[in-house]
């Protein structure tokens, strides 16, 4: 009998195993950061003045927000979530937009966007929230320290990210639901700085909300990195001007991801499809390192290296095809 049809079948059969995982281990701990009350946030409207008086008047509302946040999180007891916020809410900390309420959403700028000739948005994947932000903030301040001061980096936590092991991890529901949210940031960004080069820097699950951002976006620079896939068979299919990169790094375990998409009967469509880094996506591949899945902005990495010389408009260097 040919081996050639066993490979479908094994993958399908890991796939299988990584829904029953996720469905059985119990996701109370996904569940708690949601219930975490917090009042509603003082609605800004879409970013349409970038000067610099209009941005700290911006950041001292959203300030005020996360400390009223804080407070309300102590008052529930959750001490964890209102020492993020304290730190959240200090002195020099620049936050477009925030809401506290479902997990907690956020948009902050490391860098002055006023000025900056180049924004790089992060976009974080599974596994991110307001108990871990400070991964966030960490990651986008190494980032803008590669870009130099001449560059914004924005870390838009801008949904409810799903738990790294759990049923909303395996589907595109949620970045279904946030890629809205991501093209108008992008579209706000291009509206008031029209000259500047802006990328948006994928990881992870964030890689399925770009894809699902990226038709007509207004970046000019759109990059998977550490990707499960992205809901699309290939680059073409996403629609989008932006010049498109894939990478994975050498020590990723998502590689050992099956990428295929399964209709799971009464619950969804399961996986993300094709492989970006695969030659027959069509993305452009960039050498990654040899990481693991959480390292790809780890400082003194060939992956940040290669991560901010994408977003600063430069080719990358090195090959991961030679």
């Amino acid at each position: 009998m040919p081996d050639r049809p066993r490979r479908p079948r094994l993958r399908r059969a890991l796939l299988a195993a990584l829904v029953t995982f996720a469905v059985a281990v119990p996701v109370s701990g996904a569940a708690r950061p949601a219930a975490v009350p917090a009042p509603a946030p003082t609605a800004h409207g879409p970013l349409r003045d970038a000067s610099p008086a209009a941005l700290e008047e911006r950041y001292a509302v959203s300030r005020r927000d996360i400390r009223a946040a804080g407070r309300m999180a102590a008052g529930h007891g959750d001490l964890k979530r209102a020492a993020s916020l304290r730190a959240m809410a200090a002195p020099g900390r620049q936050f477009l937009a925030f809401d506290g309420r479902d997990g907690g959403r956020s948009t902050e700028v490391v860098g002055e966007l006023a000025t900056a000739r180049r924004i790089a948005v992060l976009v974080p994947g599974a596994g991110v929230g307001l108990d871990a932000y400070w991964r966030l903030r960490r990651d986008a301040r190494a980032l803008h320290r590669e870009l130099g001061e001449a560059a914004a980096v924005v870390a838009w936590l801008g949904y409810r990210s799903p738990a790294t092991v759990s049923p909303a991890a395996l589907t595109t529901g949620r970045a279904d639901a946030a890629a809205p949210g991501l093209r108008a940031l992008a579209d706000g960004l291009r509206a008031v700085r029209p000259a500047v080069r802006i990328s948006l820097l994928c990881h992870s699950y964030g890689s399925v909300i770009c894809a699902r951002s990226a038709p007509g976006t207004a970046a000019d620079a759109l990059v998977l990195y550490g990707s499960p896939g992205v809901g699309a068979p290939n680059a073409a299919s996403l629609r989008t001007g932006a010049r498109v990169w894939a990478g994975r790094s050498d020590g990723d375990w998502i590689a050992r991801v099956p990428h295929v998409r399964v209709r799971v009967p009464f619950v969804a469509t399961v996986g993300f499809g094709g492989d970006p880094v695969a030659d027959g996506f069509g993305a452009e591949v960039f050498d990654a390192g040899d990481g693991g899945h959480s390292d790809y902005l780890r400082p003194g990495s060939r992956s940040l290296t290669n991560l901010a010389r994408i977003a600063a408009g430069a080719e990358p260097l090195g090959a991961s095809r030679d």
